[in-house]
């Protein structure tokens, strides 16, 4: 009996690979190109200013919502940039999820916060309340303790709490340029359908940060770092950026957004039975305006900057890779009747199946890619041809997009202008795409894995190195 020949199916799984790793870099460079052509619209729009100081006293005032948990390293320099932002009118609310670190002490002692009485009207429900707290030196001040009920549960206290129709989400690891909040709310006062807005994301590390401002934007000493800086430019600047005039944008970091409170509430808040709260909400809100028929529109605008602390341990980033996979997934998951939906538009017939593709089945795909072609090459299984094509799709794109996307930030926004850093970030570019990009599949599969097994994901200790607290 002859031995079965394997080669036709050998074969048709290198032209899936193949065709995978095309198509994915087909749709990066599509919204790639159409972020560029949006981003130079915008900045000639708003000729890259502020809006008229007349404008101050009519814009919409806003509540400041600040998570925290054990996050003593960061809290205060953070609460401290938020306290500085040029804006009319608006509250800080951080809310103490149970730390068992001496967060709570830090904010007390920087502050001057003593205890106070006042009515608390609880719309979504969440952990009792232990105390809330006013500020002696900042009357915008409040810090509420709360039982531990996790980070959807600390940011609905908050909601609770607030005060004014939009509120703004920020991590505790995070600071904000002082025209950040200016810039952001632009869209609401430009489209009064705007439920929800989304701002860029920079990493912190290496750059100098004075009295809770940045004042001298720097390169992480760490590599890990450095990559997640390329990452960061590609996903956010150029990513979102494509998907926003299509009003297809599924994810707004819970890092840096700003949300119409009524739109939230009647979406039912956040969810605190996911990891993944940030991208959940903005799945329910496409669900629940395309279901009610409302017109909405969910906008990324590239130039309000929030400047956050990545991870540099190796611990630290996997357990954020495997829960931002495990967020995702159940995000998706949740919101299933949005795809393909009768009204689901943009989100539903194109953002929604090209997000469960491609970022959520997508990394069983890459690791099966790249463990299948290596071990076909091997045993002689594929010519070189096919190798050779497989590693220009697969690595060679993402060098492409990677180089590219930097380009297009430096034609635009230029934030890192010396020409030794450009240099260092055009290597980044190239180094990521080889170990980095295949480790982060690796990890994102084992979210993706997690997921599926139905396994409970911990958030682990997040290791932090103190980037913003100076």
């Amino acid at each position: 009996m002859e031995p079965y020949d394997w080669s036709p199916w050998i074969e048709l799984a290198q032209l899936i690979f193949i065709g995978y790793f095309l198509t994915l870099s087909l749709v990066y460079f599509l919204l790639n190109i159409l972020s560029y052509a949006v981003i130079r619209r915008y900045m000639k729009d708003y000729d890259n200013s502020l809006l008229p100081e007349s404008y101050g006293p009519l814009l919409p005032p806003v509540s400041v919502l600040i998570p925290a948990y054990n996050e003593s390293a960061n809290i205060v320099a953070s609460v401290k940039s938020i306290l500085q932002l040029d804006y009319a009118r608006y509250e800080v609310v951080v809310i103490n999820d149970g730390s068992k670190d001496d967060t709570l002490e830090q904010l007390k002692q920087a502050f001057d916060l003593h205890l106070h009485t006042e009515a608390y009207r609880q719309q979504l429900k969440t952990q009792p309340m232990k105390g809330v707290f006013r500020s002696a030196e900042y009357p915008q001040l409040r810090v509420i303790d709360k039982v531990n009920g996790g980070k959807a549960d600390a940011l609905n206290a908050g909601i609770n709490a607030s005060r004014f129709p939009l509120f703004c989400a920020v991590d505790a690891d995070s600071i904000l340029q002082r025209d950040s909040l200016q810039r952001i709310v632009r869209p609401f006062v430009d489209r009064v359908e705007t439920i929800a807005v989304g701002g860029s994301i920079r990493i912190a590390n290496g750059s100098k940060i004075r009295h809770g401002l940045l004042s001298e934007i720097g390169l992480p000493k760490s590599w890990l770092a450095r990559f997640q800086v390329i990452e960061y430019l590609r996903a956010f600047l150029f990513g979102r950026m494509g998907w926003s005039p299509l009003n297809g944008m599924l994810i707004i970091s819970g890092a840096f957004g700003l949300f119409q409170k009524k739109a939230v509430l009647d979406s039912g808040g956040y969810q605190a039975a996911t990891v993944g709260e940030d991208m959940e909400l903005v799945l329910r809100l496409h669900a629940h305006f395309n279901s009610s028929g409302k017109p909405y529109h969910i906008a990324f605008i590239p130039d309000p900057v929030c400047w956050t602390e990545a991870p540099e341990d190796i611990t630290t980033l996997k357990n954020q890779r495997i829960r931002w996979q495990r967020g995702l997934l159940e995000s998706l998951a949740r919101n299933m009747p949005l795809a393909f939906s009768r009204k689901g538009r943009v989100a539903g017939w194109v953002a929604y199946p090209f997000m469960l593709l491609f970022e959520g089945v997508g990394p069983l795909i890459e690791v099966a890619a790249y463990v299948l072609s290596i071990y076909f090459f091997v045993i002689g299984a594929v010519s070189i041809e096919f190798t050779l094509t497989f590693i220009v799709a697969a690595f060679g794109f993402g060098v492409l997009m990677s180089i590219f996307s930097l380009i297009l930030e430096e034609l635009t926004f230029r934030t890192y202008t010396s020409k030794r850093a450009l240099l260092m970030l055009i290597v980044v570019a190239v180094l990521e795409n080889f170990g980095y990009r295949q480790l982060n599949s690796w990890w994102r599969m084992r979210g993706l894995w997690q997921w599926a097994r139905g396994r409970k994901h911990h958030w682990g200790t997040m290791k932090r190195v103190g980037s913003i607290n100076s």
